[in-house]
């Protein structure tokens, strides 16, 4: 076997497309998912699922109805599952996100902001 890094940057740099999470590792049922992002993103939940976002580069802002978050770059948030959000970046922000395998990033809505679930990088 061979063992190897995942290197985050180096995966970044494989695309360039925002709102579009791109799995880059997966851990028993779930996936780990880069995303490039900026602009405003859609109100949408889980319901089944809690969603991890982690920055990696830049500044993130979750929208909640009754509120909101502020993540900088190394921090990370846990949205609840049910709790309905809006992710929010005023300039280009890179993020992790860590979800069950199969998670739609737009949940139970269907736009065009829904990207495939399971491009892998």
């Amino acid at each position: 076997m061979k063992y190897q890094p995942v290197n985050l940057q180096g995966k970044l740099s494989k695309f360039s497309e925002y709102w579009s999470p791109k799995i880059i590792a997966q851990m028993n049922d779930y996936h780990f998912k880069l995303a490039k992002v900026q602009g405003e993103f859609i109100w949408h939940d889980h319901p089944e699922t809690d969603e991890v976002f982690l920055v990696v580069k830049g500044q993130l802002d979750i929208r909640f109805r009754d509120g909101m978050i502020t993540l900088n770059e190394g921090e990370l948030y846990v949205v609840p599952k049910g709790v309905e959000h809006k992710p929010v970046a005023e300039q280009e922000c890179h993020i992790l996100l860590i979800e069950p395998a199969g998670t739609v990033n737009t949940g139970g809505v269907v736009n065009e902001k829904t990207a495939p679930n399971d491009v892998w990088i």
